[in-house]
């Protein structure tokens, strides 16, 4: 507007869905890589739908999963993923520099943020849409999409109310899990692929594999977002204790003796370093770290054992292997 002193919106060089895609770059892919090599494991001649159409939907599920993950960052207020700024943040740096005050600007970042996010959620979907199936089978999977979304989003809000209240025992973080992160990250690729293959009479079982696969992957993270090396992870090792997140650390920890001790240390942004490296040494010290490995340990191999079933244990093997490669915490666990 003529006249107006208002100074010019930061110019990023893309749009709000590639800093999106941008921002969340970097990762293993698992989602679209599981899809892809269940499809070819379980497809045959007579399978109803073509890999091309196989691949379309991987594109989706990552896509999905870009949106959940620009959503989350708002929600849990954070200004960077994998060790460099996301959406949120490098749009709030923008306004920043634009002269714009902090409070203001970290609304502007999250507003991108959260716009961001819609788009990508309306691009997977619209994805799936045109995936090039035949007509009932993308109502099919219209529908599995949609009860991911619905079940993911029961899964954040619960994450959100856990985190409020502190309070959550250990079967209320693996609901969580299974919500949050294995229906979307793991059920839902598993079957689609089973979908196009034309082998319905796996749905089920892939269900319960997905939940296997989803929970054994978050207890791990929840690890390594504690005890994992940040120039690893790409975050500090004390950020889910600052935050008081309810992790499995956390429920078995409040289970003995040491709660006393770690309880009052939690979800204090202004906690001092050397008190979360003693929360850390005493989640240590009263078992809490070595319980949730074995529980992973057990969710591990009962993935093994439902893909045996199935004839993917060579792939599953494979994707947790994944996992374990490099360390790294896998944004499946940070729909994520």
């Amino acid at each position: 507007m003529e006249g107006s002193n208002e100074p010019a919106r930061p110019q990023h060089g893309a749009t709000l869905r590639e800093a999106a895609n941008e921002a969340s770059g970097g990762g293993k892919r698992v989602r679209p890589r599981l899809l892809l090599a269940t499809y070819d494991a379980l497809a045959g001649p007579g399978s109803p739908e073509p890999r091309e159409v196989a691949a379309v939907l991987a594109d989706a599920v990552e896509m999905l999963h870009t949106a959940f993950l620009a959503h989350d960052d708002v929600i849990d207020d954070d200004q960077t993923r994998r060790g460099r700024p996301n959406v949120a943040g490098v749009y709030a740096a923008s306004a920043r520099e634009s002269g714009a005050p902090a409070t203001a600007a970290h609304g502007y970042g999250a507003a991108a943020g959260l716009l961001a996010g819609d788009l990508a959620l309306a691009s997977a979907f619209r994805d799936v849409a045109l995936c090039g199936a035949t007509t009932a089978t993308t109502a099919r999977l219209l529908d599995l999409f949609d009860d991911s979304l619905l079940v993911t989003a029961e899964g954040e809000l619960r994450d959100v109310w856990h985190s409020i209240h502190r309070s959550a025992e250990l079967d209320d973080v693996l609901v969580t899990a299974e919500l949050k992160t294995a229906a979307y990250s793991f059920g839902l690729p598993l079957r689609v692929a089973a979908l196009l293959a034309g082998r319905d009479d796996l749905d089920e079982p892939l269900s319960r594999l997905g939940r296997s696969l989803g929970v054994a992957f978050q207890l791990r993270d929840d690890v390594l977002g504690t005890f994992g090396d940040p120039a690893v992870t790409g975050k500090p090792v004390t950020s889910d204790l600052r935050a008081g997140r309810c992790t499995a650390l956390v429920a078995f920890a409040r289970t003995t003796s040491a709660w006393t001790r770690i309880a009052p240390l939690l979800g204090r942004p202004d906690v001092d370093e050397d008190d979360l490296e003693r929360v850390r040494e005493l989640l240590e010290a009263c078992g809490a770290r070595q319980e949730t490995e074995d529980l992973a340990a057990r969710f591990e191999l009962e993935a093994v054992e439902l893909a045996e079933q199935v004839g993917l244990a060579e792939l599953v093997e494979h994707v947790l292997a994944l996992g374990d490669a490099s360390g790294r915490r896998d944004d499946a666990t940070r729909a994520a």
